[in-house]
């Protein structure tokens, strides 16, 4: 049987509402998932904006805690401490340094109320006086020709004598010959004469070139000063030449002696214008000395002085070469 045009409208119709429902239910689902990914965005962005805001606000932190270690505006604490509690620890400071000041300055005081300001509490160490000559060189040589190569060696000589001119030496006092001069309890030390013209032909009176321009140089020994020193004995200057055969010298003062009248030396403060005694050697070298090095030596002898020890080579003693040619 054939249907009738009203039932086959109806059954078009029936087929048409599934498929409109499906289309429906897709928009919806269209429409939440974009609806979700906006609420996704939205959250993303709301949550990078509380970063950031976070991350200002440990800046901003960071930055008022480094300016509050130096100076806090709340509390008025500078470097962590009030105006108060700086002006406590100052104070502490100044108190205990002034206490240190002052026993510092206390012990310095009463340590040098027990020095004497003119010899020292200690001097074991040089009980013996070294030597030293003049000119001062462990080696003299020069061509007895040349003036220019000696003048040095003469400059050196007028120098040292220059404080033991007579006119110099006649203010000082006439002291005891072979006797100290003691003066412990005197304030004003005197001081004893010792004249440029005692030492005769290597004064640089009657011979300006000390021997020097005739091949027989002039060499000066002096000894060391020591505070409060008084050799023993009667000590005098002796001089030897290291050859087989002996060289002939000649001493001023005669044999070389150093009288006590010099001794003791109460220090450079106690006795300032104090003078050396010196003993001059004459080397009487011969025309077969010339060219050939003369290696002297000079000691100290007749006296309780060291002379020989041989880890020190100038206590008591000196050693110098003189070369002269023609």
């Amino acid at each position: 049987m054939s249907s009738s045009p009203q039932e086959q409208n109806q059954n078009q119709e029936q087929n048409q509402e599934p498929n409109q429902e499906p289309n429906q239910e897709q928009t919806e689902e269209r429409k939440t998932g974009e609806t979700e990914k906006g609420n996704e965005q939205k959250e993303e962005k709301a949550e990078e904006k509380k970063e950031e805001k976070k991350e200002h606000n440990e800046k901003k932190k960071e930055e008022e805690s480094w300016q509050d270690c130096i100076y806090n505006r709340r509390t008025g604490e500078f470097l962590g401490r009030t105006a108060g509690s700086w002006g406590l620890i100052l104070l502490f400071y100044l108190v205990f340094y002034g206490f240190l000041a002052g026993m510092f300055t206390l012990t310095m005081w009463v340590m040098l109320q027990t020095l004497d300001e003119n010899v020292p509490r200690y001097q074991d160490r040089v009980a013996n006086p070294g030597l030293v000559i003049r000119p001062h060189a462990a080696e003299i040589s020069f061509n007895r020709s040349d003036p220019a190569n000696y003048n040095q060696y003469i400059q050196q000589l007028h120098n040292l004598l220059e404080h033991y001119n007579d006119s110099l030496q006649e203010r000082n006092d006439l002291c005891l010959v072979g006797e100290y001069t003691e003066q412990d309890d005197e304030q004003v030390k005197k001081v004893c004469q010792f004249k440029r013209s005692t030492l005769q032909q290597c004064s640089g009176l009657p011979d300006s070139s000390f021997g020097y321009a005739e091949g027989k140089p002039c060499i000066i020994v002096k000894m060391n000063r020591v505070i409060g020193l008084k050799p023993g004995g009667d000590p005098y200057i002796n001089c030897t030449a290291k050859r087989d055969s002996p060289l002939q010298m000649q001493y001023f003062p005669f044999e070389g002696r150093l009288d006590k009248m010099f001794f003791p030396y109460y220090g450079k403060n106690g006795h300032s214008d104090y003078v050396q005694p010196l003993v001059a050697v004459k080397l009487l070298l011969t025309k077969e000395d010339y060219n050939v090095e003369q290696t002297v030596e000079c000691k100290v002898e007749g006296s309780d002085m060291r002379n020989d020890d041989e880890r020190d080579k100038f206590l008591g003693r000196v050693t110098f070469r003189v070369k002269v040619s023609e």
